[in-house]
């Protein structure tokens, strides 16, 4: 019996994509939908009260008017969970490739694993500029 409830709770894990942030990941990809990348720039310039946001943990948006920059890291960062904050290490006015990037889960104080940056590519409805 434990190991056909098991087996229940595992497949639907499967059925639902099993992965924490896949929702997030899934309204994502829809809010990139109609959209069409640029190419990638090394830094954005970061402005005040548009903080950069997690999508899943490997994946950061920054929303600057009718563009949606995304940054995807080289690989998967432990810190990084859609309701984490972000807490980025800005060198200036903008959000660069290299700059460090940790998540913090709620309810914690000390951080995750530092994670870095890399080019941030754009995304821009057709015929937008």
């Amino acid at each position: 019996m434990r190991a056909l409830l098991l087996l229940l709770a595992l497949s639907g894990c499967a059925a639902t994509g099993g992965e924490p942030g896949s929702r997030e990941a899934d309204a994502f990809a829809r809010e990139l939908a109609g959209r069409t990348a640029g190419e990638p720039e090394t830094c954005v310039n970061a402005i005040q009260n548009q903080p950069l946001r997690i999508v899943d943990r490997r994946t950061i948006a920054y929303e600057r008017g009718d563009t949606i920059w995304v940054n995807r890291l080289d690989r998967d960062c432990p810190g990084l969970r859609p309701l984490n904050t972000l807490i980025v290490e800005v060198h200036g006015s903008q959000y660069c490739r290299g700059d460090h990037v940790r998540g913090l889960e709620p309810g914690t104080s000390i951080p995750g694993p530092i994670c870095i940056l890399r080019d941030f590519v754009p995304y821009r409805r057709s015929g937008a500029r």
